[in-house]
Formats: C-alpha cells, sequence, structure tokens
C-alpha cells in the first residue's frame, strides 16, 4: 500500500491505528509486530504514525483502553437489558463471547503482555480492567442471592473467579484452533453448566 500524508483528524487516525494493531494481532504474534508493520497496514509513513502515538508503549496503552472502554460498555449493555440477575449473567456471558468473536486480535494482544515479565502499565490496565469486570459480576451475583436464585452459601468470589475462568478457557480453545467461529454454540453449553453449578437447586 501507497504511504501517504496524514491529512484525517487526530481521532480517526487513532482509532484507524488501534484498529489496525488489532488486526494484525489476530494472524500475527502480537510480539512481532512493530510500527513499521501498522504504519504500512494503513498508509502512513512511520513518522506520521508517531504524530499521533510517541512510543510504541503509548500506542499498546492505547489499544488496552480501546478494549477496556468498548467491551466493559458491551457487558454493562447486557447486563442491563435483562430483568432478572441470572438473565444477565447468560448476557453478559454470551455478550463477551460475541466480542471475542468479533474481534479475535483482542485476546491474542491481551494474553501476549501479560506474559512478560517485567510489571507494566499496560498489566496494570488489564488487572483495572478485570477489576471492574470482577464487580459487575459480583454485583449480579449478589442481586441473585438476594432473590433466592443461588445455592445457599455460595461463595460468590469463586463463582466469579469461574465465570471469567471458563470463558478464558473457551477463548484458549478457540485460539489453538485458529478459529472463534464455534465459541458461541460452545459458550452456550459452558454457560448451561455454569448457571446449573450456581442456582439453587429445585425439589424434583
Amino acid at each position: 500500500m501507497p504511504q501517504t500524508t496524514d491529512r484525517q483528524p487526530t481521532q480517526t487516525r487513532q482509532a484507524e491505528i488501534i484498529a489496525a494493531v488489532l488486526a494484525r494481532s489476530a494472524s500475527q504474534g502480537p510480539g512481532t509486530i512493530t510500527t513499521q508493520d501498522i504504519a504500512s497496514s494503513i498508509g502512513l509513513t512511520h513518522g506520521a504514525l508517531f504524530k499521533h502515538f510517541p512510543t510504541k508503549a503509548a500506542l499498546w496503552l492505547a489499544v488496552i483502553d480501546w478494549v477496556d472502554t468498548h467491551l466493559m460498555a458491551r457487558l454493562q449493555t447486557a447486563a442491563d437489558s435483562c430483568d432478572h440477575p441470572v438473565a444477565a449473567l447468560r448476557a453478559v456471558f454470551m455478550a463477551h463471547t460475541d466480542f471475542v468473536v468479533t474481534h479475535p486480535g483482542v485476546p491474542r494482544f491481551i494474553f501476549n503482555e501479560l506474559q512478560q515479565p517485567e510489571d507494566s502499565p499496560l498489566k496494570h490496565r488489564v488487572s483495572d480492567m478485570l477489576g471492574r469486570y470482577r464487580q459487575l459480576l459480583q454485583a449480579l451475583l449478589k442481586h441473585a442471592a438476594s432473590l433466592g436464585a443461588l445455592r445457599p452459601r455460595l461463595d460468590l468470589n469463586a463463582a466469579a473467579t469461574l465465570f471469567i475462568g471458563s470463558l478464558q478457557g473457551l477463548v484458549m480453545q478457540a485460539m489453538l484452533r485458529d478459529n472463534t467461529a464455534g465459541m458461541r454454540d460452545a459458550a452456550e453449553a459452558v454457560f448451561a453448566i455454569y448457571r446449573s453449578a450456581i442456582l439453587v437447586e429445585l425439589a424434583s
């Protein structure tokens, strides 16, 4: 692709650069992606890219910020769309699955960064996002418990951990297959098992 001068508005160009990072992460090891790769893929000069993100670290943080904003907004919207907290848990589970199917580069990007041995601002951003994710889940679980829908003495922290871990397992298997196409059907089946594990047993 021929390189061009950068005439687009800053926010538009930044969004395009972030999208390019995630698109490449879907098919290329994120650790091998260079800023020159990103610039070339959208027709920018290397120098023009650095007008928007002064360092690669700044760009990587912007990618995490984008994921945080869009994923958490989608999960909150899914939760708010349901009248019952158990239905909201399922909606959140499926919304997260759909986000990964739509943006397969996101988990590859995050997992690659979390594997790095050194501490970093990026890891702190991911940790903050996960903390807010857990708060959303725990609020739904507490609401469900207050309605008498959950098993007595259910450990809500463990239930939130199992929720997130189940999704992570689905994502890892999809990454190993290099195919997210079947994730939604698998997610339906996995959530059904999760649901049966946390809900109060009904008398037969």
